[in-house]
């Protein structure tokens, strides 16, 4: 046994930093959930003579005639982000995967791969830019298809719908990635096999690959099922607009407004701990069936 602990101490200090890190920026600030349940006057301090109220600023929220489409808005938004994003991304490392050419493969990894390390500063701006109804390019060639200029940022008939196109053409070629490394764990021996017994491409991959892609799949969905209701903040605050707010303000952008604009903390503070209630229920879900029904578990 002390061998062993000799042994791991090296690791341990490893992690220290990143577990500091968790605790000063995760932990920590968890005391300020209190906030919640007072009538908060930043004067008094976190910890000075505030008034306790219970659960009134719960009330409050509830009560506002938009928190009900803004949750709507959030739970829309984000579902359809979980979804295509892991759709899209094992479709695509499927048939990227069938490509024989090994620089073609790889330029078309880097082109996919690119836009995710782009911030949503920058491609807001440039989103802004291409489709703007005035003079952006997508909207210069639907004219020239004889279509009228669609608002695509301004309307919202089509928000959500650039919204969730964006941020699926931005991640998936990091999703993408890590799908191909996982078609490259699967043995070889399996496509000889199906090949011999006469199966093609379309059944090696739906008999084969997707089979074993099964762990990687489960794992990545149980993570994002806890970010159920994280539509993206950083997406939809450099693109959306007070015109939009009907299909694009989110649960993130409403906290923002009323907590750092309007000043009404307590009330942000208890959005903020509705959202982080439903996150653990949707987390703690997803590992009791990512375990019960695929046999895999994180921890």
């Amino acid at each position: 046994m002390g061998g062993r602990w000799k042994r791991e101490l090296p690791l341990h200090f490893m992690i220290l930093p990143g577990l500091l890190l968790i605790v000063v920026f995760s932990y920590i600030p968890m005391a300020g959930i209190v906030i919640a349940f007072q009538k908060f006057i930043p004067a008094k301090g976190l910890f000075g003579d505030q008034k306790w109220i219970g659960w009134d600023n719960f009330n409050y929220v509830m009560d506002l005639p938009s928190f009900a489409q803004v949750f709507w808005n959030t739970l829309s938004i984000a579902s359809m982000k979980l979804v295509l994003g892991l759709v899209v991304p094992i479709v695509f490392a499927i048939l990227l995967n069938e490509v024989k050419n090994e620089a073609v493969k790889r330029s078309v990894q880097t082109a996919i791969y690119l836009p995710y390390f782009l911030s949503w500063v920058v491609l807001g701006g440039i989103l802004i830019d291409l489709l703007s109804p005035s003079g952006g390019i997508v909207n210069s060639l639907l004219g020239s298809l004889g279509i009228e200029p669609i608002f695509f940022l301004g309307s919202n008939n089509w928000f959500q719908t650039t919204l969730i196109t964006s941020d699926i053409w931005k991640n998936f070629g990091y999703g993408t990635i890590i799908y191909l490394a996982a078609i490259t764990g699967i043995d070889p021996g399996l496509y000889e096999a199906a090949t011999i017994d006469g199966a093609n491409r379309w059944k090696k991959a739906w008999h084969i690959t997707l089979p074993g892609m099964r762990m990687v799949i489960v794992l990545l969905a149980v993570l994002s099922l806890g970010q159920l209701l994280n539509a993206g903040f950083d997406q939809v605050f450099n693109l959306y607009s007070p015109q939009v707010y009907e299909s694009g303000d989110i649960l993130d952008t409403f906290v923002y407004r009323i907590g750092l604009l309007d000043a009404q903390y307590g009330v942000a503070t208890a959005v903020g701990f509705f959202k982080s209630i439903i996150s653990f229920i949707l987390i703690a879900g997803s590992y009791f069936f990512a375990y019960r029904y695929a046999k895999y578990r994180i921890f």
